[in-house]
């Protein structure tokens, strides 16, 4: 089946060019102009994917995707931040409040396409994958679920592959870069500085069974899980 898209974007002229663009390329659309109107089409059957405008009448894109973030049905949708800011601070709080990508207005209709299936794939469950347990901390791909124990922890679809990528080389130092090549894939697009940001998400994902102290900082160098 195809992959369902929520558009929502206060702007016709541009609503329009992303919905046809979709459509073109397959997936199945569905349009909002608020992020109420957002939230009455999640709480109604929930999408592959939400492209998400930053700048909405009445509550911001910003505010709805803290909030999906933060309820464990749509903890794990993938959300993709459009929007005319572009500066590394903007970018670095949509990436903060629980964006997996960050697409700059005016863009490339075929960019953002690329990068949709691009996260779609990422997204996508890795049912041949094994389960892998280290130092009391669970993660199973078929599943897209991660346990402390018997606590089930909620992680954003993007701090599931970077904790995935840590628990398949464990007690290695990672650099930045590496993880950006193989967590975010093919995407070139992303700073070096936001895997800081989703490092700081990962961690206060697993610190309530203490797991965040298995990440470790290695200056100059990158990241370590520990494996103990």
């Amino acid at each position: 089946m195809n992959a369902r898209i929520l558009i929502v974007e206060d702007e016709p002229a541009i609503r329009e060019l992303v919905a046809v663009n979709l459509r073109h390329a397959g997936y199945t659309v569905i349009e909002a102009e608020t992020a109420e109107a957002a939230r009455a089409w999640i709480d109604a059957g929930l999408p592959d994917l939400v492209l998400l405008d930053w700048m909405l009448p009445g509550q911001s894109g910003v505010d709805l995707a803290r909030q999906l973030r933060a309820q464990p049905r749509t903890a794990k949708l993938p959300i993709v931040m459009l929007t005319a800011r572009a500066q590394e601070g903007d970018r670095l709080q949509g990436f903060d409040v629980g964006a997996d990508d960050y697409v700059t207005k005016p863009f490339s209709p075929r960019e953002l396409l690329a990068r949709i299936r691009a996260l779609l794939r990422r997204t996508a469950p890795q049912a041949e994958a094994d389960p892998i347990e280290i130092a009391g901390l669970r993660l199973e791909p078929e599943t897209l679920r991660v346990y402390a124990g018997e606590q089930v922890l909620e992680l954003s679809p993007t701090e599931f592959r970077l904790l995935h990528f840590f628990m398949k080389n464990p007690d290695r130092v990672l650099s930045r870069a590496r993880l950006l090549d193989n967590v975010w894939g093919d995407h070139v697009y992303i700073e070096e500085r936001t895997v800081d940001v989703h490092i700081r998400r990962l961690r206060l994902a697993l610190a309530p069974g203490g797991h965040d102290r298995l990440i470790e900082t290695v200056r100059g160098g990158g990241y370590r899980f520990l494996p103990r």
